[in-house]
Parts: structure tokens; C-alpha cells; sequence
């Protein structure tokens, strides 16, 4: 049950199509949901949730591209470790206080479109860092470039949500 992909029967890969991850959790869920054993013992029904548990799990981590590609470089011995290990590229250094200053300024200012330009920004970023990891995992099993990318885009994950809270602050 610890292995998303052969829980909902997909390749081992970065680039899911996202169709296939759906129709795959509701083909398992189908077959273990709880509901399907509402009349059978309590340790089949036990069983059941156990399952449907770890199907909901997996389809989480799968869904989302930062775990997904966090789970990749793990099982191939290449921890994240984003705790411990906060080391990044100069350029990426240099784009998080460009943001900082622009979430500053437009927090003072009071101005919606500057956040929504870096929403925009953030978005671009994302994009970039997914191609970089797929290319990284997929093509080139190059798990240094993989474990860059992915703790860069939680960086970006974690700037999101303070662009996000300034915008709810806006109103």
C-alpha cells in the first residue's frame, strides 16, 4: 500500500496524464470503497477503509506535482530533505528577493494588480519547474537537477500562499 503508482496500476514516471490518474482512482475506489461493504464483517469493512485510505493517499501525493516528483527522487535514494538542506542557485536567490520586494511594495501600496502580476509570475515559474523536473526524472534521471527543482518550486509553493494571504488582506 506504501506505492501510489502501482495502487492505481500507473507508470512509475514525473508526467502523469491526468485523465488516467482519475479514471485509475475511481476504478480502485470502486472496488474498495466502504459502502461496498456496509453488510460484511466488521474486520472486511476495516479492510475496506484501510484501502480506500490509501487509495485517497495516493491520489493525493499523485495529484500534486511537487510530492509526486518529491516521492520519485526519494525512492531512488535522492531525499528532498528541504528542512535540512535550504542550499539554492544564486539566480533562484536573487528571484525570491525580487519577489519579497515586489510583495512588500504592493502590500504597502495597496495595489491588486501588482500581486495578480505576481501571481502571474509565480504561475511562469511553476511551469518552468515542472518542465525542468520532468526533463530532469523522465528523460535524464538526473536526480541532483530533480531535487533542485523541487525544492525551488516549494519555495514558490510557500511564496504563493503569502501572495495569496496579501490578496485576502486586500479584500
Amino acid at each position: 500500500m506504501n506505492d501510489p503508482f502501482a495502487l492505481l496500476g500507473l507508470p512509475v514516471q514525473y508526467a502523469l496524464d491526468r485523465s488516467a490518474l482519475e479514471s485509475a482512482y475511481r476504478q480502485v475506489q470502486g472496488i474498495v470503497h466502504p459502502d461496498r461493504f456496509a453488510t460484511s464483517s466488521d474486520r472486511d469493512l476495516r479492510v475496506a477503509v484501510q484501502w480506500a485510505t490509501a487509495t485517497n493517499e495516493a491520489v493525493r501525493v499523485l495529484r500534486d506535482p511537487v510530492k509526486r516528483a518529491a516521492l520519485l527522487c526519494e525512492r531512488h535514494g535522492h531525499p528532498v530533505d528541504a528542512e535540512s538542506n535550504t542550499s539554492m542557485p544564486a539566480s533562484f536567490l536573487m528571484q525570491q528577493m525580487s519577489w519579497r520586494e515586489s510583495l512588500d511594495e504592493a502590500r504597502d501600496s495597496g495595489d491588486p494588480a501588482a500581486l495578480e502580476a505576481l501571481r502571474r509570475s509565480l504561475d511562469a515559474a511553476r511551469k518552468s519547474l515542472s518542465q525542468r523536473i520532468e526533463q530532469a526524472i523522465d528523460h535524464q534521471q538526473n536526480w541532483s537537477e530533480a531535487v533542485a527543482a523541487v525544492r525551488e518550486w516549494m519555495f514558490v509553493e510557500r511564496f504563493a500562499d503569502a501572495v495569496e494571504a496579501a490578496e485576502f488582506a486586500l479584500g
